[in-house]
Order: structure tokens, then sequence, then C-alpha cells
């Protein structure tokens, strides 16, 4: 006779998926990866932007920069219908508040390996400039 060892986890996790596949068919999603993730970093004299998005086609990703926020949009689609995925497909969107003004301009942009890097020159207001102050 052969002993089988009880794991009462794997009844957990069954159930698990049962009520995330109820909630995904009833609600909208709220998954993380439908508002990508950002780190936003401010040197001297730029804002550098880090947003996570893998999987993406560089063409369905779309960036608008005014001189306090930036737009990001896309879309990610599926070639093929995939039950009980636990990727996100469809729309999703970002507009990040930017900690100081910026020349929108002057934006440059790189995309490697699902990450997508933005350099957003500060506006020359916004630059640590020293002045000399005549107290007298």
């Amino acid at each position: 006779m052969a002993f089988t060892l009880y794991s009462p986890f794997l009844e957990i996790n069954s159930v698990q998926r049962q009520i995330d596949q109820l909630f995904q068919e009833v609600l909208p999603t709220t998954s993380l990866v439908s508002r990508p993730p950002v780190e936003i970093s401010v040197n001297e004299d730029s804002v550098e932007l880090k947003i996570e998005l893998p999987g993406m086609d560089i063409k369905d990703i779309d960036v608008e920069v005014s001189k306090q926020m930036v737009a990001i949009n896309g879309q990610r689609e599926c070639a093929a219908e995939v039950k009980d995925s636990e990727f996100y497909y469809g729309k999703f969107s970002r507009l990040i508040t930017l900690p100081v003004e910026v020349q929108n301009s002057q934006v440059t942009a790189n995309y490697q390996d699902g990450i997508l890097y933005l350099t957003l020159p500060k506006a020359a207001a916004e630059k640590n400039t020293v002045v000399k102050v005549n107290l007298g």
C-alpha cells in the first residue's frame, strides 16, 4: 500500500484560484500591470523616469509629456485566448505628476528589456542656480 502525503495547502491553493477566477469574471481588473509601476528620481539637471512595461512592443506604447505631467498609455494584446491566465491583457494608462517643471520638448527615451527610461531636462527656472545677493 502506497502512502500519499496530505497537504492542506493544495486545497487552499485550489480554492484561491477559484476565488480569483470569480473576481476576474465579475469585476474589472485591478492588476498592478494595468497601472505600470514607475520610479522617479530627480537630479541636478533632470528628472529620470523608469517605467516597467514587460513584454510590450514599443509601437503599442504612447507617451505624452507636458511641463508638469507624463501620460503613458498602451495596449497589450493576447494572440490566443488562454484559460486561467494571470497575465494582464488590454489597455493601460498612467498619469504621473512630476515633482518639478521640465522642458517637455527636450525629452529623451530608451526602451530596453521591458523598461522604458525617460530623461526629462528640468526647466531653466527649476535648475539649482546660485545668485549673488547684494547686502548693502
